[in-house]
């Protein structure tokens, strides 16, 4: 592509209308019955703001990503959700996903009480 088109391209992106941010996955919080949860419980409501954290040294799975509320532990990532994810992460790639709290339920069981989604910012 000649350096002219391209600038044109470039310019025609820049016009081009975004949205904010895109869907990524979705999931279940698991294991929150087994972490601080409980301890944050009343302060989890939708769209609050949750960190994503790899665990390469985790014994059960070097792909785990914890899921933190502030400075709780509240669960993780679910096993069958995690490899995509902990790859960016633990390769510093961190700062292109939001992760916020998507469902509540407090009636049901506890690993089906919260979900997660997450996107990938637009920094365009």
């Amino acid at each position: 592509m000649e350096n002219k088109d391209r600038e044109a391209f470039v310019k025609a992106l820049k016009q081009h209308s975004y949205e904010k941010s895109r869907h990524f996955m979705d999931f279940h919080i698991a294991g929150f019955a087994y972490y601080d949860g409980i301890d944050v419980i009343e302060e989890l409501t939708l769209g609050k703001p949750v960190s994503l954290v790899a665990e390469p040294d985790n014994p059960y799975d070097p792909e785990a990503v914890a899921i933190y509320y502030q400075d709780q532990k509240i669960g993780y990532v679910p096993k069958d959700k995690n490899e995509y994810l902990s790859k960016f992460l633990y390769f510093g790639h961190g700062e292109i996903f939001e992760a916020k709290i998507q469902y509540i339920n407090k009636e049901t069981h506890p690993e089906r009480q919260f979900r997660v989604v997450v996107k990938i910012a637009d920094n365009r």
